[in-house]
């Protein structure tokens, strides 16, 4: 019996060592590639279009103006899909996550391990949180960018590439899911996983768009990295 037992306490003690191990060398990985930068391709003076990447701390969301000679959002990511249904916005800005953790995660104190764990481990559907602003500025946590309209285009591209579409090619509401006044959330394509966040998601949007950004991160710190470096 007490063989069994000590059989057993080997058993977890090799599978937490175990476990410890691969968190090990995810954020080693996550960190040395976040570090590695690849540089904006394109011409200062070519860029005439600001955009910011919003930071809540953990997540990144990417803004673009709701107008634009490239696009107007509003004819697609409409205000009345939003709770005020306000039309005075400059800036919309696009948040890509599980479908799953967004339903039920409002605010980081509404965090459960059990979303989480589902979030990153079991593949689920996911969605695009699009949140207007009258306006932005440069803060800690909000970076501007100044981008060239072809550059823009891509972004353009990428952005409603995810958003899943209906047979009349409309981007598809969540109804009745807000986290304020100004804000929607669309049905989405790809899957939220361990190794493809919100952050990698917004990462891929400025490698996209041919502007700073890692090799590959999976926090929104890497990304904000380079850009006070």
């Amino acid at each position: 019996m007490i063989k069994k037992i000590i059989k057993i306490f080997k058993l977890l003690a090799y599978s937490l060592l175990v476990l410890l191990l691969m968190i090990l060398i995810y954020l080693a990985t996550a960190f040395f590639l976040s570090i590695y930068k690849i540089d904006s391709s394109t011409e200062f003076n070519d860029r005439t279009i600001d955009i910011f990447i919003l930071s809540n701390g953990v997540h990144a969301d990417i803004a673009v103006p709701v107008k634009s000679k490239e696009i107007d959002w509003s004819e697609t990511i409409k205000f009345d899909n939003t709770f005020s249904k306000d039309s005075v916005h400059k800036y919309v800005a696009f948040g890509w996550g599980d479908r799953k953790f967004y339903l039920e995660t409002p605010t980081w104190d509404d965090l459960r391990i059990d979303v989480a764990f589902q979030a990153l481990f079991l593949s689920g559907k996911s969605a695009i949180h699009a949140t207007f602003f009258q306006d932005l500025r440069e803060t800690e946590s909000s970076i501007k960018l100044s981008i060239s309209s072809g550059d823009y285009k891509l972004l353009i591209n990428y952005i409603n590439n995810q958003l899943q579409k209906d047979k009349s090619g409309n981007p598809i509401p969540i109804e009745n899911l807000y986290y304020g006044l100004n804000d929607t959330f669309y049905e989405a394509s790809g899957t939220f996983t361990l190794f493809y966040t919100c952050n990698t998601w917004a990462n891929d949007a400025l490698k996209i768009s041919n502007q700073k950004a890692c090799l590959w991160t999976p926090f929104v710190q890497g990304i904000f990295y380079h850009y006070d470096h």
